[in-house]
């Protein structure tokens, strides 16, 4: 129980250090980019999906890290791996499950949104 204590301490001080890094850009490149929400607090948005800092700032989470092997662009294989191993592809959590989304599209949905970078039932925030 302290060990879960001692890691939400150590995420809120490092989301309040931290500053706003992400690179927009990147955003533009995957469907609803500027749309996830951040899984610690659903009011909010993620501005970073590929980082384990919802701020855009540090390591990569799965996603972050599969969008770079992807060349930093959605490819239909990003959009059908399940990067956080929840069970829903990047495309579904995206709101792209048919993985036909380009960029400057709208893509087919806009809501009930997740993150493909952190299965939510697990995420500790």
């Amino acid at each position: 129980m302290e060990q879960k204590r001692t890691l939400r301490v150590f995420l809120a001080v490092s989301l309040l250090c931290a500053l706003a890094n992400a690179y927009p850009q990147y955003q533009a490149v995957i469907p609803n980019g500027s749309s996830v929400p951040n899984p610690c607090n659903t009011s909010q948005i993620a501005q970073g999906v590929g980082h384990i800092n919802f701020q855009g700032t540090g390591p990569l989470n799965p996603f972050g890290e599969d969008f770079k092997a992807a060349g930093k662009q959605w490819t239909t294989d990003l959009c059908d791996m399940d990067s956080d191993g929840d069970g829903r592809s990047n495309g579904v959590e995206l709101g792209d499950p048919e993985c036909v989304w380009s960029q400057g599209e709208t893509p087919a949905r806009t809501t009930d949104l997740s993150h493909p970078g952190f299965d939510e039932a697990t995420v500790s925030c």
